[in-house]
């Protein structure tokens, strides 16, 4: 099927345009027959026994009998008599009865009132409305189901076409992306530059004798932006770029995921040399022996993915035909998918560090009018873990809220409302607290924010709230990153697990009971100690092991398969994660022991303002005071059993 280049659109071919022919002489036909067979003039009916008595009563004039009905006409003194309500120009009236049984005596009767009647012969088009009736149905449904069948069909010969491909084309350099619309991946970016440069300049590279690679796999988290990568590089190359997901291989029916594979790489030798991207490869290349079907079997999925690798790397060479694919899945690809001479190469596509965030921000602000006050670079460092698509929302969740507040322009405070939104969701003030919980939340928040100040490794505290946001969150303490961090000590996650703990601690420590407002940070601090013992291999008690399969590098909040471990191995795993984090439960009570005074007045300008945040909060941060054994604890997760007899005693 032909594209129009100027708006990658396929035309219709030759077989839609023809069908779309068929339809319509079927339909002016129809109308036609409509009219021909059923376009007479309508008279007025009357019953039957009413044409009687005007026959006996002398006011028939004629009468013209056919097989269904019988017309008759009334005589002109009688029409005089009646007020006529026809126009002038039709004087005559014309009745039209249908006798409830064939009545012989009828002919008798007209004869004895001197009635003119005749009887009118059958119609020549019976046979036409009789043949119509069964052969327009099926036509009409045969012309429908073959334009439906025909509109997916791109080239060859108007057949069944559900083995075609789903692939949307464009046309050379059309799809509306360079590499400058691309940042925080320039790792990335100079990988792909060597492919760019193959698909313009290829002679410098056969003359040595190099060869380009036949596929790239792009990995990394969602969002990071590897479909828009591909783009780029369709746009940059200016060759014809094949787009399809891998999910649109899968079918119902065997062997049609298999020959919609083949047709694509038949469309794309023949546009030679061009680009195919298959975005969420692992709907089709998972591996097949994690599939979880029966050994033999020839299942849909397993049948596209061979065709795939044969048209990889199969029998007749693929010149000219560079295969692209995103996943963010990597682990359940098929490991004949990912040697070289297909999958030649695996390029990762990370989240962005500082720099590249503040690139990615600049992109996105392009067509946004910013405030004089509006700090990229600042943004850029409060923003650590954020993905491109994440930014992208940042910004325009800014231009929104400042077109809500009708400011002219996205100023700094319109950013920073972002990045709280973002992260905690959106304000529930119609979600109103009665003073005990309030009072209950505000302790709970201030006790985070004391102990998350006073250990190292959890973050600035920007701001503290006790207004509701999101779906559960009755208060929130906002802790931001001071650096980008790819390594967490030992030390770090003890002290992130008693800051989750502190408004639990604080709670007690106040109100010498608990409420279900740390419901959430129990879960987070539980799943950070199964992970310190299982995963990092932290605990003294069981050493370097893991006890959990790291699967998922990608995808975050998926839960990592268990090995199989004995009754005793499982037994010190849960004692373990016990002592861990009541050994953090009590050293946030005996931080927040040491400085409760603090954190009774904090809490009480927290409960007059609603919002803790700058210069007044970071006042009252700096005044913590961090008790002897913090340290130690951090480094050995022991407390000394001195603080523990007088935390007991306080």
């Amino acid at each position: 099927m032909p594209i129009d280049t100027k708006t990658n659109r396929r035309e219709p071919s030759p077989q839609q345009n023809y069908l779309s022919k068929i339809l319509t002489f079927l339909f002016w036909l129809l109308i036609l027959v409509n009219l021909v067979l059923f376009g007479e003039p309508q008279h007025p009916q009357v019953p039957y026994s009413q044409f009687m008595a005007q026959v006996e009563a002398d006011k028939v004039s004629r009468v013209v009998i056919s097989s269904n009905q019988i017309q008759y006409e009334l005589r002109s003194e009688v029409i005089a008599q009646v007020p006529n309500k026809q126009s002038p120009a039709q004087p005559k009236q014309i009745f039209v009865t249908i006798p409830v049984a064939m009545d012989l005596e009828l002919p008798k009767l007209l004869r004895e009132h001197k009635v003119e009647f005749s009887v009118s012969p059958p119609s020549n088009l019976n046979w036409l409305a009789v043949l119509l009736s069964w052969i327009m149905p099926p036509l009409i449904f045969l012309s429908i189901w073959g334009w439906l069948i025909g509109r997916n069909q791109l080239n060859g010969p108007a057949a069944l076409t559900l083995g075609k491909t789903k692939a949307r084309i464009y046309s050379e350099g059309s799809t509306g992306i360079k590499f400058n619309d691309v940042a925080g991946v320039d790792e990335a970016k100079t990988e792909l530059q060597e492919i760019i440069d193959f698909l313009k300049y290829a002679d410098k590279y056969t003359r040595l004798g190099a060869k380009i690679p036949k596929g790239v796999l792009l990995v990394g988290p969602p969002g990071t932006g590897k479909t828009l990568l591909a783009r780029a590089i369709a746009g940059e190359a200016g060759v014809p770029f094949f787009s399809i997901s891998g999910s649109a291989f899968i079918e119902l029916f065997v062997g049609l995921g298999a020959a919609r594979v083949r047709d694509l790489f038949e469309q794309a030798k023949q546009q030679a040399p061009c680009i195919v991207f298959i975005d969420e490869l692992d709907a089709l290349g998972r591996s097949r022996v994690s599939s979880g079907s029966i050994a033999g079997s020839n299942d849909e999925r397993e049948q596209t993915l061979n065709q795939l690798l044969s048209e990889l790397d199969g029998f007749e060479p693929n010149t000219g035909v560079i295969l692209l694919a995103a996943t963010n899945r990597p682990e359940v690809l098929d490991p004949a998918l990912l040697r070289p001479g297909r999958f030649d190469r695996q390029i990762v596509v990370d989240r962005p560090d500082k720099i590249g965030r503040e690139a990615i921000l600049r992109v996105h602000a392009r067509n946004v009018s910013l405030a004089q006050d509006v700090d990229l670079s600042k943004l850029a460092s409060r923003t650590p873990g954020f993905a491109g698509a994440d930014l992208a929302n940042l910004v325009n969740e800014a231009a929104l809220l400042a077109a809500r507040k009708s400011h002219t322009t996205v100023t700094m405070t319109d950013f920073n409302e972002a990045i709280e939104r973002i992260l905690t969701g959106l304000e529930k003030k119609s979600r109103v607290l009665n003073e005990t919980e309030k009072k209950t939340v505000a302790y709970h928040e201030v006790g985070h924010a004391l102990i998350g100040a006073l250990i190292p490794g959890t973050g600035t505290v920007e701001k503290i709230s006790v207004v509701p946001r999101g779906v559960a969150a009755l208060g929130y303490t906002l802790q931001l990153p001071e650096e980008d961090r790819f390594l967490v000590t030992e030390s770090e996650i003890r002290g992130r697990i008693a800051a989750l703990l502190g408004g639990r601690a604080a709670e007690e420590l106040i109100f010498h009971e608990v409420s279900t407002g740390a419901s959430d940070d129990i879960q987070k601090a539980t799943d950070l100690a199964e992970r310190f013992v299982t995963l990092y291999g932290m605990s003294q008690a069981l050493g370097p092991i893991a006890f959990e399969k790291a699967q998922h590098r990608f995808l975050e909040g998926l839960s990592n398969p268990q090995r199989q471990v004995s009754p005793t191995i499982a037994e010190t795993i849960d004692r373990e994660v016990k002592d861990l984090v009541d050994s953090a439960h009590e050293m946030a009570l005996t931080i927040l022991g040491k400085n409760q005074q603090l954190l009774e007045d904090t809490a009480q300008k927290l409960l007059a303002k609603e919002v803790l945040e700058g210069e007044e909060l970071r006042h009252c941060l700096h005044q913590v005071q961090a008790p002897a054994e913090v340290d130690i604890w951090l480094h050995t997760g022991k407390l000394l059993k001195s603080a523990l007899t007088a935390q007991s005693k306080a």
